[in-house]
């Protein structure tokens, strides 16, 4: 269907030979030289069985991304606008046959107050999500929206970058929408398996599968730099799912020269009222889900890979483990859930799944450096035009740390200096001491008067 070839993918997935072990060993050392793969060797890696080769692809998976994003974790928070949705999917809590969810969405004056609060956290970035509707979700009130939030601004503290995911949109909304400022447009396929696509979406604006299918490319073309793919694992075999998202990854760079900026891994999760999302139909094991991540990243080395809260916080640490690179940190997935209690606000009879890990976000960020891993609030690229083709090139050579480590020590001190517990401080004051002495030669000299900075004063500096 498309250019996703579905017997192209089920041929492999017959393929008896892509489960030699040789060849697997072949392809895991041909993997660490972070170039990429072809869709015939990560179909061999998903057939991995072997407890040594398991060992052995988590292994390269962690030293490819450490390759090209260092031990930095990128945080963010979603911040739900609106749960009025138009469409069916039987996975979702919006769906619109659910009599059950508290309906609301947000005016300006409720968008800021949630910003502040963000803010206040010590957020910098943010993931707008709509549900689809011709009011709620419309390009004006999508760009009024980016509009407040960008305003809000607290001692030099404010939301630096917003990512939007939002329904598919028609060419000429994609350019309104790249005026407003945004940085990845992001909307996930869902399945692309074109069956049970057809099956879990009977009805709505979302029922058409290629105008989603196509969204990246008007997006791309639209003068949106960058772009976020993703599929909702659990909804069809693992296997096919992933080689599919890999092959729509691949289409994209092979078109334009610019692949996914990041590509989200979601599990299906517990979803009021959604039959799909109670009894998930190929329901994915732990160890299953850190192999098919594991060979995304070696497959498409510079993508971010993103990793929210439906996960546990142990399986989320197993996970920065074999590849991931982005993290949602003291989510709420309801309208208006961040300033209002989740006891007061009855917070699962408006949200759109069940979260797994509920700590807050200095809780996360401690995790983070007991790990060994630097959370990074960077957000510099945006302002440095390092965006579409241009960080596509810094990526795929594996050059775009000399950017990015020094902004996350900057950012990490910002964070540090004006939001953390002291417990956090005292922890990751430590953690930074020693990521700072690990850096050599001019770049180290350049970190210390950026910190010197901020401890200054100064606030959202960067290279």
């Amino acid at each position: 269907m498309y250019f996703i070839n579905e017997n192209y993918i089920n041929n492999l997935l017959d393929d008896d030979s892509l489960s030699s072990i040789h060849l697997q060993k072949d392809i895991l050392t041909k993997a660490s030289e972070a170039k990429g793969l072809t869709l015939r060797e990560s179909a061999a890696l998903l057939n991995i069985s072997s407890p040594e080769l398991y060992c052995e692809l988590f292994h390269r998976a962690k030293q490819v991304k450490e390759k090209i994003y260092g031990n930095r974790l990128v945080l963010f928070a979603p911040l739900y606008i609106s749960n009025l949705c138009v469409n069916n999917c039987l996975y979702c809590a919006f769906r619109k046959d659910n009599r059950e969810l508290k309906r609301k969405a947000l005016s300006l004056e409720e968008i800021e107050a949630e910003t502040k609060f963000l803010v206040m956290q010590g957020q910098k970035r943010i993931l707008l999500v709509f549900g689809e509707h011709p009011k709620k979700a419309s390009i004006d009130y999508i760009g009024d929206t980016i509009s407040s939030i960008y305003k809000i601004n607290y001692n030099g503290n404010n939301i630096r970058r917003v990512n939007v995911n939002v329904a598919p949109l028609s060419f000429e909304n994609f350019k309104a929408l790249k005026s407003f400022g945004i940085g990845t447009y992001q909307c996930f396929q869902e399945t692309y398996h074109f069956r049970t696509y057809m099956e879990i979406h009977p009805e709505g604006p979302k029922k058409d599968f290629a105008w989603r299918l196509y969204a990246m490319d008007r997006a791309l073309q639209a003068g949106i730099d960058d772009v976020g793919i993703g599929a909702l694992f659990g909804l069809t075999d693992y296997k096919f799912e992933t080689l599919a998202l890999l092959m729509h990854a691949q289409d994209l760079d092979s078109k334009y020269g610019i692949g996914p900026h990041t590509i989200s891994i979601p599990r299906l999760e517990p979803a009021l009222n959604a039959p799909a999302a109670k009894n998930p139909p190929h329901a994915v094991d732990d160890l299953s889900f850190n192999k098919l991540v594991a060979v995304i990243r070696l497959t498409i080395p510079y993508t971010g890979i993103i990793l929210t809260t439906r996960e546990k916080p142990e399986i989320r640490r197993e996970l920065f483990e074999v590849g991931v690179s982005q993290i949602s940190a003291g989510s709420r997935t309801a309208p208006g859930s961040y300033r209002e209690s989740q006891e007061s606000l009855h917070q699962h009879e408006l949200e759109q799944f069940q979260l797994g890990d509920h700590r807050n976000l200095d809780e996360v960020v401690r995790d983070c450096t007991l790990l060994g891993y630097l959370p990074s609030f960077c957000t510099a690229c945006y302002r440095s035009q390092r965006t579409g083709d241009r960080f596509m090139e810094l990526a795929k050579s594996g050059n775009i740390g000399k950017f990015c480590t020094p902004n996350a020590l900057a950012t990490f001190k910002e964070y540090l200096n004006d939001f953390a517990s002291d417990e956090t401080k005292k922890i990751a004051g430590e953690f930074l001491k020693k990521e700072i002495e690990g850096i050599n030669g001019t770049t180290r000299k350049k970190v210390e008067k950026m910190i010197g900075q901020v401890d200054a004063g100064e606030r959202d500096v960067y290279m």
